[in-house]
């Protein structure tokens, strides 16, 4: 069986250039540029266009197997004049597009600021808490998660919604100016895998995610939070997917986790291999 072929839009953005480079050994990529294009790599193919153009967005989604949606407005301090474009016509022309062509799943890069008054106010938050939005932006990315649930109900998409915590090396961790980024870390490895398994997560038609690291002082949902098995010389990391938290453990270990009455088991976990689920090939 061939690779699945996935588009990326927004792919010179800080995440998207990540995906780019995280996921090209595992799908063939279509990538959507705008103002910023970058030099064509082999088995690239590449396209650019506004993602408020829906014509385009048809002839661009138009073979793909699923959509990585990185593109828009990411400042919290966006207009709503920005946000109305890039984000909420965008966002629908992408959905449309998918509806159109037939692309059944995709992958929407929503934000932490969804909820963002939560947080200001110091009160854990779940995915099922009502949205508090703190900005346009916010409440952008909140209408983008809305608009995928109708797809999903009304269409039959497959929508799964990131809520991306602070996207940053290792490096801005390390020498940080603030410890808020200790709780809302998002590591680029860990959101490669969190990624590829929202594509994969066939039995998951949509769903709503936090996407952060191994923080043990987390602000967002992690329902084994409290139980320490990551292994503790390194930074570790976390996938939230599918209602399920990914951890590495020691290597050699192999745990079941009950999250919600499904059975988890991690096998091997070193530094370097991927994360494993009882029933699924990681690989």
């Amino acid at each position: 069986m061939g690779k699945k072929k996935v588009l990326i839009t927004g792919a010179a953005g800080r995440i998207g250039r990540v995906l780019r480079d995280g996921l090209k050994d595992r799908y063939d990529l279509r990538l959507l540029y705008h103002r910023t294009v970058l030099p064509e790599e082999p088995g690239e193919e590449v396209y650019v266009a506004s993602i408020t153009d829906l014509p385009r967005m048809v002839e661009v989604t138009e073979g793909v197997d699923a959509i990585i949606h990185m593109a828009g407005e990411p400042s919290t301090q966006a207009s709503f004049e920005s946000v109305l474009e890039a984000n909420i016509r965008g966002t629908y022309c992408i959905y449309e597009a998918a509806r159109q062509t037939g692309v059944n799943r995709v992958v929407f890069a929503s934000t932490n600021h969804v909820t963002g008054f939560y947080e200001q106010e110091g009160i854990y938050t779940t995915p099922e808490m009502p949205v508090r939005p703190d900005s346009y932006y916010g409440a952008s990315k909140a209408f983008g998660e809305s608009l995928g649930r109708y797809y999903v109900d009304a269409f039959g998409l497959e929508v799964i919604c990131l809520r991306i915590g602070s996207f940053q090396p290792v490096d801005s961790v390390r020498q940080r100016t603030s410890d808020r980024i200790l709780s809302t870390w998002l590591s680029h490895q860990d959101t490669v895998q969190l990624v590829w398994r929202s594509i994969e997560a066939e039995s998951v038609r949509f769903g709503i995610y936090y996407g952060i690291s191994n923080n043990t002082r987390a602000y967002w949902a992690s329902r084994t939070r409290e139980t320490n098995w990551a292994t503790p010389q390194r930074i570790t990391q976390r996938i939230t997917l599918n209602r399920f938290i990914f951890r590495s453990t020691q290597p050699g270990k192999s745990i079941k986790i009950p999250v919600l009455s499904v059975l988890i088991r991690f096998d091997n976990c070193g530094p370097n291999q991927f994360w494993k689920m009882e029933g699924l090939d990681a690989h």
